[in-house]
């Protein structure tokens, strides 16, 4: 079973070693790229297996502030979301993106709904996402540097519905 924690520096010499396969550094990029966006607002997280970090992702504070389609005040945003290429395959990320409302519910209590957006390009992630329980809000967002993007969004914590953004 995963566990996900707020990445620290004691995390760092593991975290550098994280990559993704080839065909995906378009989507994600370098974990260099990705720890160079960590900052006050958007705070690096890390997935564990067995004290093995196996995963990464940013969740950021100020997305309601960056992205119209995520104007709720109560939203934040996961990004950069992977698995590393030797852990993939293993249902490591489908166990993370299950726990994420839990996590999240605890660690971010102020905001209600998380949003991502996942490239058209990549139906993996998408159905990942899916499955995990966010909603396609059949919405796209075409500021991404590889391409359109689906707007998903999912409520942070039960009970809470995420804003249905459908038309």
């Amino acid at each position: 079973m995963v566990i996900i924690e707020k990445m620290t520096t004691q995390h760092l010499a593991e975290v550098i070693t994280l990559s993704v396969v080839e065909e995906q550094k378009k989507f994600v990029g370098s974990i260099e790229d990705i720890l160079a966006n960590a900052n006050a607002q958007i705070r690096p997280h890390v997935i564990l297996e067995d004290d093995n970090i196996v995963g990464f992702f940013l969740i950021d504070t100020a997305y309601s502030k960056t992205y119209d389609f995520a104007s709720q005040s109560h939203s934040i945003g996961l990004r950069s979301f992977f698995i590393s290429k030797e852990h993939q395959g293993k249902g490591y990320a489908k166990q993370a993106i299950l726990a994420l409302p839990n996590y999240l519910s605890e660690a971010y209590p102020h905001h209600s709904n998380i949003f991502l957006t996942v490239n058209c390009q990549n139906p993996i992630a998408k159905d990942l996402y899916l499955k995990g329980g966010f909603e396609d809000t059949n919405t796209l967002y075409h500021g991404g540097a590889a391409g359109p993007q689906h707007i998903m969004i999912k409520a942070i914590e039960s009970g809470i519905k995420a804003v249905n953004l459908k038309a």
